[in-house]
């Protein structure tokens, strides 16, 4: 829901537009996909741990940990669904959105500091190789294929239409890739039997992660530091707004993420020949999130009038 809200600048009244679009149901309709997902993944990174630790591979600790991101992504994906429907209240005015983005975050920080600690450990064996099972390595790498391949198949039907379930499609087929290679290294290690293709490819892995985990790290923070969100151009919306019927200028303009998947805007909208009206602001509010995927929007009008200009008008001022 839009919360309403009324701005007085130099005691002139300014009428306000909000606007706030339903959501498709999204990640929440994906419900029991996420709970396959997470229950398929999570049975599997243990195995794979299990094992890794048996055959002494560091490849499939590494991969096990990679996968442990898969888990904690999915449930991210599926937390941030849960807790979108929770009504907003007079604390947390936009409900708990947010938090996506926290734990995004926390994500971020604990997958980088557990791949480092393995990264330092496969440079070690590099120079001192520790004999490693290959033939299990490679078992358990191909099963891992197989609950990559099946997480990402629950997820394909709804990828084109959402981006949150996009992202959780691509992840797992990129995760499918990454366990390929230490199928590889299993294979090539039983053939060759030099020890020191676990480790090497283990840092293939660590460095995939990190790779994937550092874009996640460097979002999340923008987001937190209310960024203007990836994908959203403010030099554009800015355009478009500046450009509708009636607007002689604009001041005010902020964007930013609600959630990891939401984006809010609210911007001063200078219109001399008064308020459009509830039906053209409503149409303003559309086309926001029809073009750029901003949901929540809040459109405050002036009538720039009189000499009493907004205290919010230079760019400098927030």
């Amino acid at each position: 829901m839009a919360l309403p809200g009324l701005h007085q600048h130099h005691a002139q009244p300014h009428h306000h537009g909000h606007g706030h679009h339903g959501h498709s149901g999204g990640a929440a309709d994906y419900g029991r996909a996420f709970a396959i997902g997470i229950g398929l993944n999570l049975a599997y990174v243990v195995a794979e741990a299990i094992f890794g630790v048996i055959a002494g591979s560091l490849a499939l600790l590494a991969d096990a940990g990679h996968n442990l991101s898969d888990v904690l992504g999915l449930a991210l994906s599926w937390g941030a669904a849960i807790l979108s429907r929770r009504q907003p209240s007079h604390r947390y005015t936009y409900g708990l959105r947010s938090s996506s983005i926290l734990a995004a975050l926390a994500n971020a920080v604990i997958l980088l500091v557990a791949t480092g600690g393995i990264a330092w450990e496969a440079l070690s064996r590099l120079s001192q190789p520790v004999p490693v099972a290959g033939a299990t390595v490679a078992w358990v790498a191909a099963i891992g294929i197989l609950v990559n391949g099946a997480t990402a198949l629950l997820f394909v039907r709804g990828r084109k239409g959402d981006l949150n379930i996009k992202s959780a499609f691509l992840h797992m087929v990129a995760d499918a890739v990454v366990t390929a290679g230490v199928l590889v290294a299993g294979i090539a290690i039983v053939v060759t039997g030099l020890a020191w293709l676990d480790p090497a490819v283990s840092l293939v892995v660590s460095a995939v992660i990190v790779y994937g985990t550092w874009g996640l790290m460097r979002d999340s923070t923008r987001l937190a530091l209310d960024a203007v969100p990836e994908g959203i151009d403010a030099i554009a919306v800015r355009a478009h707004l500046a450009a509708l019927p009636g607007v002689a200028a604009i001041h005010d303009l902020h964007i930013w993420g609600i959630s990891t998947t939401e984006t809010a805007l609210t911007c001063h909208l200078v219109m001399p020949r008064g308020h459009p009206g509830d039906a053209v602001l409503t149409g303003i509010a559309s086309e926001l999130d029809a073009r750029f995927g901003i949901r929540h929007a809040t459109i405050q009008i002036e009538l720039g009038d009189s000499g009493d200009i907004c205290a919010l008008t230079p760019e400098t001022v927030v």
